[in-house]
């Protein structure tokens, strides 16, 4: 009898399987060509800064709205699927670029990668701008699963950078990667949430100052 060893996880894959979804099932299973074909394209589709519009992604590929819901749930589901398949290679990049860095530092170096590649990419800024509602909803709460899988991601990096005990004991690495997440979404955001302007530096100043990088 044979069985197949858990994924590994990595800074890629600890958010994903930490909150999978139906759909995440789906595309990482290779008996679902059609719903990998659909996710494709609604990615290309959002990625050139176009709305992804369900009918007009159905007639696309040939076939009914029906058969789209069927292959794919329905278009929060979809839009949950492509951003974070967007931001897993935003994460990844922003490691890569810290190699020479460890601890709070590298914690806080990513983070800032992340947030300003988030602020810089116009074809991001362009669907917070055309659906900001629906864009803080998938992206802030816990009505789609990409919150809980970057509170994931960062734990992972908490636990791996500054062990179980981050700052000497003074608060749990799932605790420390929710305020970091809240962090990074208030930068990021900031024009959607308080009207301020997004700004990675001062993302940076708040990921040190909480990480006790400069203490």
């Amino acid at each position: 009898m044979t069985t197949t060893a858990a994924p590994a996880l990595t800074l890629a894959t600890a958010g994903l399987l930490a909150a999978p979804s139906w759909l995440s099932e789906r595309l990482a299973e290779a008996s679902h060509p059609d719903a990998v074909r659909a996710f494709d394209a609604a990615r290309e589709t959002f990625i050139a800064a176009r709305r992804i519009d369900m009918g007009s992604l159905a007639a696309s590929l040939g076939v009914d709205r029906t058969s789209l819901f069927r292959w794919v749930g329905n278009r929060d589901a979809l839009l949950g699927e492509v951003l974070w398949s967007l931001a897993i290679p935003t994460l990844v990049q922003a490691e890569h670029a810290t190699a020479d860095l460890a601890g709070g530092e590298r914690i806080a170096a990513i983070l800032t990668h992340f947030v300003d590649d988030l602020i810089t990419a116009e074809y991001f800024r362009q669907f917070l701008r055309r659906e900001p509602a629906r864009a803080l909803r998938l992206l802030t709460t816990k009505e789609s699963p990409i919150q809980r899988r970057y509170v994931a991601t960062t734990d992972w990096l908490v636990r791996r950078e500054l062990g179980d005990q981050p700052l000497g004991g003074a608060i749990d690495p799932p605790g420390l990667a929710y305020l970091l997440v809240r962090m990074s979404e208030s930068f990021t955001y900031a024009d959607l949430i308080s009207g301020d302007q997004p700004s990675a530096e001062r993302a940076r100043v708040a990921f040190r100052l909480l990480l006790r990088v400069d203490g």
